[in-house]
């Protein structure tokens, strides 16, 4: 397939019952399906991967839309339950469901966000998730896992893991069903930095995600 280039991208604004979220979407020229993912608890979309994804992907066929969820818009500094997350993340998707033009998507989110999406694929019809640095459980209590919200899904889910996460490395998932591909990211942490002395660089550890997710949506959406 020969790639095409991405439009500039357009900023949405999307009433929700927390406030309005915003989405930037990076489109595709001519799309086979969209990702539409969110940022964490701790952060917003210019978080490394997701604007690496928002770069990567458009070329490939993938039109992305990156969620600024209500908070953040509002310009709170600490993210509401989650949910509550998941009441102003379903009207995002509803909106740019719109805009999609009967093409599939994909529910995304780094950490919180991916909580989120895995939450909710079944309410908004996605037809898979892309999970970026599921938190499994908080760092130092393992016991407190949420492998249940993972696994829950209910549709086809690729997790992308820091192999130094410490809200749970690679080797720390249970058991995943056959349609749950895990790809870790060596010397990862739970932003996908790796430190200086790592044997793999910065963008080399970050085109492990872009290519780990360009495959994947490329054959989900096929």
């Amino acid at each position: 397939m020969t790639s095409a280039k991405a439009k500039n991208p357009e900023t949405v604004l999307v009433p929700t019952p927390l406030g309005d979220a915003r989405a930037t979407v990076h489109a595709a020229r001519e799309p086979r399906g969209w990702l539409v993912t969110s940022h964490g608890a701790g952060g917003g979309i210019e978080a490394r991967d997701l604007v690496a994804l928002a770069a990567a992907l458009p070329p490939l066929g993938v039109t992305v839309a990156l969620v600024e969820q209500p908070w953040r818009v509002a310009g709170k500094k600490l993210a509401p339950a989650p949910k509550r997350l998941d009441e102003g993340w379903i009207p995002v998707v509803e909106a740019l469901g719109k805009r999609m033009a009967g093409l599939p998507f994909a529910a995304s989110g780094r950490s919180a966000g991916a909580r989120v999406a895995c939450r909710t694929a079944a309410a908004t019809g996605a037809a898979g998730v892309v999970a970026l640095a599921f938190p499994l459980h908080p760092p130092g209590k393992p016991e407190s896992s949420r492998a249940a919200e993972l696994l829950g899904a209910g549709v086809p889910t690729l997790v992308v893991q820091g192999g130094n996460d410490p809200f749970g490395g690679p080797d720390e998932f249970p058991e995943l069903p056959a349609d749950c591909t895990l790809v870790p990211v060596p010397h990862g942490d739970h932003g996908f930095a790796v430190a200086k002395r790592a044997p793999v660089s910065q963008d080399e550890a970050i085109a492990v995600v872009t290519e780990a997710a360009g495959d994947w949506l490329t054959s989900l959406f096929a």
